[in-house]
């Protein structure tokens, strides 16, 4: 979400209380990106200033609290209206009620934990492709009976189309109640004068989660809890359209590129699989795609060398092929090699393969630095280098990146203090931060473990805030929200997935790292360090206060308009 206070427009603000037979009812917005929590008072601020490039999506919170109940509670978008007719339609906006929970155990090592209900999932008022309104669902958006002495919220995306004329917009949001009540929301928008691509520059591997759901339901038909879902493809699709409209990379069905094996002792990817698969490229605007482990067609590297070069020749086919250049084909070699014997496998397959000079890069989640000198170390073997983020040392990793190897990055649970952990009882600003960070040290992919979706730990993702509980081992290692980015959406009204607040900092945080590789194309690399370098130190050391980042962000876009 973004504040910035530098867009100045004549608005005219909304009585913030509403008379209601003497009930205090007080609606207020946050454009910062944090948490505004059921136990917090209100606030006073009501219009919304908010900036953004085409093709870029910008977000509010609309808050709300009263002394006494309100029921019918609904938030009315309006037409943002520009200069010569221009205008952002209300229809492009999607609006979500935020769904809190009890969260009453803290994360592990989250000294700051104050319990309380924490607003998370994201309820929303149309089905996400059909655009259709949804009800019947165990929770429906709107309408909302608002609890007396309680602080709810909704959620509100604005999107900014790629033809928009630069400018300033405004218009007017409407919060209803059933007894006719309404506040006015004056909403004021500035189009800077440039696009966001549609391709992300910041790839990113944050799994299927509609391949982890099909585990998920598949355990709990057996159990006889739930069904599965009646129409897998539609899932996919959904999946995949919510992930791209956020820049996370989208994950096809399993099996959609699949070598083949030829009696003259080739491989080959079907034409019609390389047909579809540009089709779901250019859909969702995807820019790395994993292919499988060489194990399924190799059983050991050296032995069979012409085969494994054989597998790899396809993929170098399909990718000629497919035309897309932004992909990055790579294999997800070895997760965390963390002893002897896992260093050797990633010695031995990792160098096998980079032998071929294929276009299917070597992937290791493991940091620059050698673990164990007496185990060797991994020099040769990897292309794409996957640290932790508290494991990332600036120096090694910059000789890897000399060499013309890539850096990315990831996060797992939370095992140093002062680092961006990714829990929902942090701040939601943990989740924007790593970007920045990235960004100054020319990280160019981001990773995460569990397909957004590891719901297998909790009966009821929608009420169990401890989607990751190893308590059976130590009674410390609770971890809230772990691998769950997302929300099974049957409980809302449709099967696939709901959005959370931290895929919206996400998004947000993606964006962000665009402005800089903007910048960075510009030529203006140096200018934008001026303003990184003092947000974003280190895994470390990065400032805790979420307007930093808007104000910053402002100045990117300005120095973005004047050198473009």
């Amino acid at each position: 979400m973004r504040r910035l206070t530098c867009v100045l427009l004549p608005l005219v603000l909304a009585a913030v209380v509403y008379d209601r037979a003497a009930a205090e009812w007080k609606v207020w917005t946050v454009t910062e990106t944090r948490r505004v929590l059921r136990e917090d008072v209100a606030e006073d601020s009501v219009d919304v200033r908010l900036a953004a490039a085409r093709g870029e999506w910008e977000s509010f919170q609309v808050l709300m609290r009263s002394d006494q109940p309100a029921q019918g509670i609904n938030v009315v978008p309006g037409d943002l209206a520009g200069l010569d007719g221009a205008e952002i339609a209300a229809s492009t906006a999607r609006l979500h009620r935020q769904h809190q929970f009890h969260l009453t155990i803290p994360t592990c090592r989250n000294d700051a934990f104050r319990p309380g209900w924490y607003p998370d999932a994201l309820i929303p008022f149309n089905h996400p492709t059909t655009r259709q309104p949804l009800s019947g669902g165990r929770f429906d958006a709107v309408p909302f009976d608002l609890p007396a002495n309680e602080t709810h919220g909704f959620w509100v995306d604005v999107f900014v189309p790629t033809e928009a004329k630069p400018g300033e917009y405004r218009g007017t949001y409407q919060v209803t109640a059933a007894d006719g009540g309404a506040i006015e929301i004056p909403v004021a928008l500035k189009v800077w004068d440039f696009a966001l691509p549609r391709v992300s520059t910041l790839q990113t591997a944050l799994g299927s989660p509609a391949d982890r759901m099909r585990s998920y339901y598949s355990q709990r038909a057996k159990d006889g809890k739930e069904t599965e879902p009646d129409d897998w493809a539609a899932v996919d699709e959904q999946c995949a359209e919510m992930l791209s409209r956020h820049r996370i990379n989208a994950t096809p069905p399993p099996g959609s590129l699949a070598p083949v094996a030829q009696t003259d002792g080739t491989f080959r990817i079907p034409d019609e699989q390389i047909h579809a698969f540009r089709e779901f490229v250019d859909r969702h605007h995807v820019n790395a795609f994993c292919v499988p482990h060489p194990r399924s067609a190799v059983k050991d590297p050296i032995e069979q060398r012409e085969r494994l070069h054989a597998w790899l020749k396809s993929w170098d086919r399909a990718a000629e092929q497919l035309d897309r250049p932004d992909v990055v084909f790579y294999t997800y070699l070895k997760d965390e090699p963390n002893e002897e014997e896992a260093y050797h496998y990633v010695q031995k397959w990792g160098r096998a393969i980079r032998e071929a000079k294929s276009v299917v890069k070597v992937m290791v989640v493991e940091q620059t630095w050698t673990q164990n000198e007496a185990w060797g170390d991994l020099y040769g073997a990897i292309d794409i280098w996957c640290p932790l983020f508290p494991l990332f040392k600036a120096e090694s990793a910059a000789k890897r990146q000399a060499l013309g190897e890539t850096i990315w990055t990831y996060t797992a649970l939370c095992q140093r203090d002062k680092t961006p952990w990714w829990h929902t009882d942090f701040p939601l600003l943990n989740y924007r931060v790593p970007t920045w960070i990235a960004w100054r040290y020319r990280m160019r992919g981001l990773l995460y473990w569990g397909g957004m979706s590891y719901w297998r730990d909790v009966d009821d993702p929608w009420t169990e805030p401890g989607t990751l509980d190893r308590r059976d081992r130590n009674p410390k290692l609770m971890y809230n929200g772990e691998g769950s980015l997302v929300y099974p959406a049957r409980a809302v009204g449709y099967d696939g997935i709901a959005p959370s607040l931290r895929v919206k900092a996400l998004r947000d945080a993606i964006e962000d790292y665009e402005y800089l590789a903007i910048l960075e194309r510009l030529g203006q690399t140096d200018e934008a360090e001026k303003l990184v370098v003092p947000l974003a130190g280190s895994w470390f050391e990065w400032e805790t206060d979420p307007g930093a980042y808007e104000k910053a962000r402002e100045r990117l876009a300005e120095i973005i308009t004047t050198n473009q």
